[in-house]
């Protein structure tokens, strides 16, 4: 029971406490998390788990896409969010199919945002 409250207290300090940039590094690892739980739950007809998976994948991505700074009209923010724009899309056409071919196709590109993510923090910090 301690052991428990113990990690919900940590859990619950490393978000309130994170900078912009490891809020989404966090995102991009639930997203990546919860494709692949929703992948398992559909071959094991789990479906229920599936779609809840699967939307939580799903607002990942919208909160993605609402929060991409689109005011410099650059292309890199127009690539990005077509990518974003196009994952989400997918992924409620795996929900709604409940096809796993779908999360194939789907679980790679959201593991090179993830990925993307990643460098370009490391690229960052070395900055500073």
């Amino acid at each position: 029971m301690y052991g428990n409250n113990a990690y919900d207290v940590y859990k619950n300090n490393s978000v309130n406490f994170a900078s912009k940039e490891q809020l989404l590094l966090m995102l991009v690892d639930g997203a990546v998390k919860f494709s692949k739980l929703s992948k398992k739950a559909i071959e094991l007809k789990e479906y229920t788990k599936a779609h809840e998976n699967l939307v939580k994948t799903q607002n990942i991505f919208v909160e993605l896409m609402a929060t991409l700074d689109t005011t410099n009209n650059e292309d890199w923010t127009k690539q990005i969010m077509a990518v974003y724009e196009f994952i989400h899309s997918r992924l409620i056409d795996a929900n709604l199919k409940k096809d796993i071919k779908i999360i194939d196709e789907v679980i790679p590109l959201i593991e090179n945002v993830r990925d993307t993510w990643y460098e370009a923090y490391k690229v960052s910090k070395k900055a500073k």
